[in-house]
Formats: structure tokens, sequence, C-alpha cells
């Protein structure tokens, strides 16, 4: 099946989302596709692909090892799950290529002051583990001014974890 096919299924995003990613893994070749028909795409269709991606790179940070700058293209896009996913995917796989994140850091940033508590969740989710991989880029002075105007507590609570780690 190609990307189009799977993506117009009639089944459920996450039955959708798994058989993506499945095929994804089995044939690294589809990624090119993926990225392809991404661009015409409807955002729920964009959402199914990047949560794809996000499910595999929890296993396997490699898998995108050639397509990062894609990822990093859309950390900002229109739709708030393309957003929260990219998001997640630069998370998972910033402890295996920290010098290829620079740019995704004020994309994310920008996240930071999203109205979407998921988007919000998600950019802090990077960031710290972008931070963790490569503390050459000072990120806590930011940190603690992001705890300051970070109006939900789960998403403050990241960056604190990570704040009171580097204390000790």
């Amino acid at each position: 099946m190609t990307i189009e096919d799977i993506l117009k299924l009639k089944k459920k995003p996450k039955e959708i989302v798994e058989l993506l990613a499945e095929d994804l893994k089995n044939n690294k070749n589809l990624m090119k596709e993926l990225i392809n028909y991404f661009e015409k795409s409807t955002n729920a269709e964009k959402g199914h692909c990047m949560e794809a991606l996000e499910y595999i790179t929890k296993e396997d940070p490699e898998f995108v090892w050639e397509h990062l700058g894609f990822v990093i293209q859309h950390i900002n896009d229109s739709s708030p799950r393309v957003k929260w996913e990219s998001a997640r995917i630069i998370g998972n796989v910033a402890h295996r290529f920290p010098d290829r994140l620079n740019e995704a850091v004020p994309k994310l940033l920008e996240n930071t002051k999203d109205k979407s508590t998921v988007v919000r969740w998600s950019a802090a989710f990077a960031l710290t583990k972008i931070a963790k991989s490569n503390p050459e880029l000072q990120l806590t002075a930011i940190f603690n001014e992001i705890v300051k105007r970070e109006p939900n507590k789960g998403v403050k609570n990241i960056y604190l974890k990570y704040l009171n780690a580097i204390e000790k």
C-alpha cells in the first residue's frame, strides 16, 4: 500500500498511525513518499504522519536521521497536532543527535508561548531533552523565565524537573 492508501483508510486514527508506522519501519524508502505526500495532505493526515514518526522514534531514534530537517521544518506548522508530534520526535532523538538540533531550539521556544497546553508540553519535553544532551546551549535562564510565565503546572514541572536535576 502507498502512504496515501493508508491515510485514506476508513479506520480509527490510532489504527492508521500503527499501520503507517509498521509500513515505514519495514520499508524506509517510504519516507520519501511520506514527505512528498505530506505537503498536499490534510491536517489530520499530517498529524497521522508525524505521530507515526513519533511512535517509531521512541524505539529507533536513528529512523529520522536523514529527515531531521523535515521534522524541524514542521515544528511551527499551522496544525497544533503537527507541532506537538514534531516536538516529541525531537525530544525522542535529542540524545542521539545533540549537535543536529540547534535550529530546532528557536522554533520550540516559539511554541512555549502557544495557546495549546499540549503544544507547550511537547516543546518543554523537547527543549529539556535537548538541554540534557547539549549543555553548551545554556538554556537554564530561559527555562527559569518560562517557569515564571507558564500557567500549566504539568508543563512547568517538566522545566522544574530539569532545573532541579542540574542543580544537584
